[in-house]
């Protein structure tokens, strides 16, 4: 018995290894399908017959294989996700678990300016090359020189500058070609040859490409290392390379460049940022660029063309010195200095022309300032005059001295009705309407709630009331003086820049606001303000029909109402004359009482202050 459980065992096995050969037989097949029809779609050009069972077909190689395996972390060279392999260089990108910046940079406050030549390592000039050679570029090991003779003898090779600095020419011997400019190797190795091939052979050298270097970084600068770039490329594009110069760490006025331990050349940013200058260094392996520390330096925060952070050297702490470098502007008289002399605070006022001989200290704060006095300014003219449009007065000019020059036609002007447009008018309407409006925010944000029912009914109306400051906030007031009434002018003292307003003679009546359809209508002598009101379509829902706002054009504003009311006697109490603008007001309907007195003194302020009404 156990013979045969063995054998029926054995059977088994036999059959399952069968039918597995057999699956997997079936499966190489279907691949090796696969394979040639991929074969045949790639070779276009050569027809081959695909069927079942054992049909002749094109040989597929093992080279052209197709297969979607890749190395782990390997990537193409399009993709950039993080933690895999790219050809392409990093330009900057860090690696998993790689220090970046923030982990290993001193964390400084801002400087107030920005240093000076701080704008040389702003784009991407370093990744910019051009596409011939530097003939100042010196020769060096590794260079390739392409070489013709042709002639009594003929002769084409493209030889390589050895460690030793030469080339190797057949039947010449080595020439030494290290530190050759580029525009000279042509003649070096042509006077060379023809020292041995003296007639009958003429040549052609050219230099076909440079030899990388690799020069280290160090000192105040972002990214300290190693980089590699050409002989020929300049201090700055290695700075740059480096991420630049930490600003409130390293000098833009001493860039040592070291040779085998000896300084060959130093370089100050702004001799390059001011006269282009710049040391003329050919760099070789192993050059070192060594930012040094940040030297004095002195910050000029307002007034000047260029208000940069300055760094000097110890014999340049002179106002006249920044005076060269900061600029001031135009009209600037005097200038501030603030500062510590002797662990004490120091502050000094003085005239420009003063400021040359003013001894500064690292760390000072300089503003140039305008500090004339206005003795002649100018005043604008607008509205119904035939004259010019701005005239020069003298400080202390008043109004009535104005108008003794200004041309009007009494028929096309209306000379009693004069106002002025002052800035600091617009300016102090502008705080009055800004304060009252941040007294309603803070009324509707701290306004106290009772209820559920209530709380929600605050929440709806506070962002109505948001909507509406957010509005209010963007009226432009028009700084309006009122200087004429009754046909009298006051004789106002003028300030710079205020504009004085003769209104043009009109037989309109312009109606605006809370009206169906606000537009202007012909001035009618007989007509009340309930007349203009229903020409122009009568109230909307929201119109507040009781304090109805009459604006004169000498700027005077009045209200009137249709209804008998707290602020009015009624109807007609006032006498509507050409020119006038009738402004109605919208109601308020809100909840909070205090709300209700706020949102009205705004649009009333508003009103007054740009002849608008606000909804």
């Amino acid at each position: 018995m156990s013979v045969i459980r063995t054998l029926s065992t054995l059977g088994k096995v036999v059959l399952a290894c069968a039918c597995f050969s057999s699956l997997a037989t079936a499966q190489s097949l279907a691949d090796l399908q696969q394979l040639r029809e991929q074969a045949q779609q790639q070779n276009s050009g050569n027809s081959a017959t695909t069927g079942t069972g054992n049909a002749q077909t094109q040989a597929v190689s093992p080279m052209n294989v197709q297969t979607s395996r890749t190395l782990p972390g390997a990537r193409s060279s399009m993709s950039t996700s993080t933690g895999q392999y790219n050809k392409e260089p990093r330009s900057g990108v860090s690696l998993p678990g790689e220090p970046t910046v923030e982990d290993v940079f001193p964390y400084s406050e801002p400087l107030v300016s920005p240093p000076f030549a701080a704008n040389l390592f702003i784009g991407g000039f370093e990744s910019e090359r051009s596409s011939g050679l530097n003939e100042n570029y010196l020769i060096a090991p590794g260079d390739k020189i392409s070489i013709w003779m042709w002639g009594a003898v003929n002769f084409s090779d493209v030889v390589t500058v050895d460690n030793q600095g030469n080339i190797f020419i057949p039947n010449i011997g080595p020439v030494h070609v290290a530190d050759t400019p580029a525009g000279s190797v042509n003649a070096l190795v042509t006077n060379s040859i023809k020292r041995i091939y003296t007639n009958d052979v003429n040549t052609y050298v050219n230099l076909l490409t440079s030899t990388p270097v690799a020069v280290y970084l160090t000192g105040p600068v972002i990214r300290p290392g190693q980089y590699a770039g050409l002989a020929s490329d300049s201090v700055l594009y290695y700075l740059k390379r480096a991420g630049g110069i930490d600003f409130n760490r390293g000098s833009f006025r001493k860039i040592d460049i070291r040779r085998e331990g000896k300084v060959i050349a130093t370089a100050d940013l702004y001799e390059f940022i001011r006269e282009g200058t710049l040391p003329g260094v050919s760099f070789k392996d192993g050059d070192t660029i060594v930012v040094h520390p940040v030297g004095d330096r002195v910050t000029v925060a307002d007034g000047a063309n260029n208000s940069y952070t300055f760094e000097f050297k110890k014999d340049e702490l002179m106002g006249e010195t920044l005076l060269d470098y900061a600029r001031p502007r135009d009209f600037i008289s005097h200038v501030s200095v603030a500062g510590l002399r002797s662990d004490q605070q120091f502050a000094q006022y003085v005239s420009l022309n003063e400021f040359n001989n003013v001894v500064l200290q690292s760390g000072d704060e300089v503003n140039f300032i305008n500090d004339h006095v206005a003795k002649v300014y100018q005043i604008n003219i607008e509205g119904g005059h035939t004259g010019p449009s701005k005239i020069m007065v003298d400080r202390g000019t008043r109004l009535q001295d104005v108008l003794d020059y200004i041309h009007v036609d009494p028929s096309l002007a209306s000379a009693s009705d004069v106002y002025l447009r002052r800035e600091s008018v617009a300016q102090s309407q502008r705080e009055l309407i800004e304060q009252s409006l941040q007294r309603l925010e803070r009324s509707i944000y701290t306004a106290p709630i009772s209820s559920t029912g209530e709380g929600s009914i605050r929440v709806q109306e506070a962002q109505l009331v948001s909507d509406f400051i957010e509005r209010a906030r963007q009226v432009e007031p028009q700084g309006k003086v009122i200087v004429a009434e009754n046909g009298e002018v006051a004789n106002v003292l003028l300030e710079p820049n205020d504009t004085i307003v003769i209104p043009e003679a009109t037989d309109l009546i312009h109606v605006g606001g809370e009206v169906m359809m606000p537009q202007a209508i012909v001035f009618n002598k007989d007509a009340t303000t309930a007349d203009y009101v229903a020409w122009a379509g009568g109230f909307t829902q929201r119109a507040d029909d009781e304090r109805i706002l009459i604006i004169r054009q000498n700027g005077i504003v009045e209200f009137d109402s249709i209804h008998s009311s707290l602020w009015s006697e009624g109807e007609g109490k006032l006498t509507i004359r050409p020119g006038d603008q009738v402004v109605v007001l919208p109601s308020i309907d809100v909840k909070s009482l205090q709300t209700i007195k706020d949102i009205t003194q705004i649009i009333y302020q508003i009103a007054v202050a740009a002849n608008v009404a606000t909804n």
